[in-house]
């Protein structure tokens, strides 16, 4: 970040592209330029203290920079009831503990950023919303909000599960009441948000309230190339990894050359590395002469053209990043350094407790996705059954010593049988072997499916999948799969109810991506469908 300089007098018009740059939206702009012709802009960014902040948090903190640049009055939230409220992601004897966590994590970030912190002040959301004030207008809420509205809302936000708990249905109605409650006149938040956002222009008015402007960050890919996830260890860089921790998880990261869609590395760049550049500082490229040798962009265009057009090998970008990653991260890493931030990362987040073979046995009822053995899967013969015509019988190599396994799927009337050849499809390889007429099936491959109108068709290995790489749901990584699916639990039948292709095409489990190492699974056309 660049130095801010208390001397300057900025023009309403220069506050405005300062706070408005690089975001993805902004809802309320008429009323954000009114505001700064008269006084400096009041705004919120809130986060529910969950999982560990990670590098990603460098991208609202990166604007947060800016905002304050701009004389903007900032609060941050920790959300410790929402963290508790979104299906109890944070055990409640535990909020005390990960807030503190928070609250020096983000200073750290902050001062690593070289971020001035006079104009910003922190708050926990359990201060205010227990009051008697606050409760009466939840109540007053939830007399206008129809369930449609409240799951709508949350949907991109919320783990959205088959039947929701109330508690995720209240997370959208804090969120608009805290505008109010924190007197600030616009929120900043990621572009996930976007929904809650208009439920909150919606019914605030209702209750008496004025609008507030919404200004929206893109999502940055983590290093898998999907979304990053405080828990999915190799999508993240924890803001505590040590040098060489970082350094590998670069190595590993997903960057496919020449290509920028989902391209973590270069989101990164984009966002948080470039803003932080000072004026007529470049972003240094260091290569061997036979690589080109060194060369310095002043601009992410200039970068991102290059890379497009394979002149900017991944190996040098990810080497560039790293070096500036880890520059940032050191500071943060000195500060923790310290014996009481030390046990308060241990307190906040203690690691799991040993397994008795008790509980073991015990938690052979608990169905939880991480039951399932899906993997990936190459078609390396199909046939239509001889009795059956709606039916393929395929052979499917998922990278047993056994050899291809044979799988039945119903997909004659909607895969021609040349597409079916070669393809890399997610296969459930745990359920009982069954007979399809007369031929025996080990396995199901997974379809995103629509009723009406009827239509089906394999979910998509993320590129660079190898057959017999297993497809976890995040959040659900620890645990080891059931050898075989004991058809009288019905583990498969209640957990599908819950699997779902989102609207941006990914497969997800209660809003939880399914992913290989190498990325997202997908669907090429099917959005907002069941998997079947």
């Amino acid at each position: 970040m660049g130095s801010l300089d208390p001397k300057a007098i900025m023009t309403p018009s220069e506050k405005k592209h300062l706070i408005t740059r690089n975001l993805q939206e902004v809802l309320g702009e008429e009323k954000i330029t009114e505001i700064l012709a008269k006084r400096d802009l009041k705004l919120y960014w809130g986060t529910a203290t969950t999982g560990k902040p990670h590098v990603a948090y460098f991208l609202p903190m990166s604007k947060i920079g800016d905002f304050l640049k701009a004389g903007c009055e900032v609060t941050i939230l920790f959300a410790d009831l929402h963290a508790y409220l979104d299906n109890m992601k944070a055990p409640w004897e535990l909020l005390a503990l990960r807030t503190q966590y928070y609250e020096h994590a983000i200073k750290a970030m902050l001062t690593s950023l070289k971020v001035p912190l006079e104009k910003l002040k922190f708050i926990k959301g359990s201060e205010y919303q227990l009051s008697k004030e606050y409760t009466l207008d939840m109540y007053r809420l939830s007399s206008l909000v129809t369930e449609h509205d409240a799951k709508k809302a949350g949907a991109e936000v919320v783990k959205q599960v088959g039947n929701p708990l109330l508690s995720g249905l209240m997370y959208p109605g804090l969120q608009a009441l805290d505008e109010e409650y924190l007197k600030v006149d616009a929120q900043f938040g990621g572009v996930d948000q976007r929904k809650i956002f208009t439920y909150a222009d919606k019914y605030l008015p209702q209750l008496g309230y004025s609008k507030r402007a919404h200004l929206m960050n893109p999502m940055i890919p983590g290093l898998t190339g999907a979304k990053m996830s405080s828990s999915e260890e190799d999508s993240k860089i924890d803001l505590l990894d040590s040098a060489a921790t970082v350094k590998k998880k670069m190595k590993k990261a997903f960057c496919e050359p020449g290509k920028v869609e989902n391209n973590g590395v270069l989101a990164f760049a984009k966002y948080v590395l470039f803003p932080l550049l000072n004026p007529g500082e470049g972003f240094l490229i260091q290569r061997g002469a036979d690589n080109g040798g060194d060369i310095e962009y002043t601009t992410y265009e200039q970068m991102e053209s290059d890379f497009s057009q394979s002149l900017l090998h991944p190996g040098d970008l990810k080497v560039a990043v790293e070096v500036r990653l880890n520059a940032l991260l050191e500071p943060i890493r000195k500060i923790f350094e310290a014996p009481e931030l030390v046990k308060l990362v241990k307190d906040a987040y203690p690691p799991p407790a040993k397994v008795s073979k008790a509980t073991a046995a015990a938690a052979d009822d608990v169905v939880a996705p991480h039951r399932l053995d899906i993997r990936v899967g190459k078609i390396v013969e199909v046939n239509k059954h001889p009795e059956a015509e709606t039916l393929y019988v395929e052979k499917i190599d998922l990278g047993e010593s056994s050899g291809p396994r044979t799988i039945v799927s119903g997909l004659v009337n909607f895969v021609p049988q040349s597409e079916m050849l070669n393809r890399m499809v997610i296969v459930l390889t745990n359920l009982k072997p069954a007979k399809m007429r007369g031929i025996e099936s080990a396995g199901m491959v997974l379809c995103a499916s629509s009723d009406e109108p009827r239509q089906c068709e394999p979910l998509d290995a993320p590129t660079g999948s190898q057959p017999g790489d297993r497809v976890l749901v995040e959040g659900y990584e620890i645990g080891e799969p059931d050898t075989v699916l004991n058809p009288k639990k019905k583990v498969w039948e209640k957990l599908q109810e819950d699997l779902r292709v989102s609207a941006s095409g990914n497969a997800e489990w209660q809003g939880n991506c399914l992913q290989t190492p190498h990325g997202p699974v997908t669907a090429k056309t099917l959005k907002n469908v069941p998997i079947k």
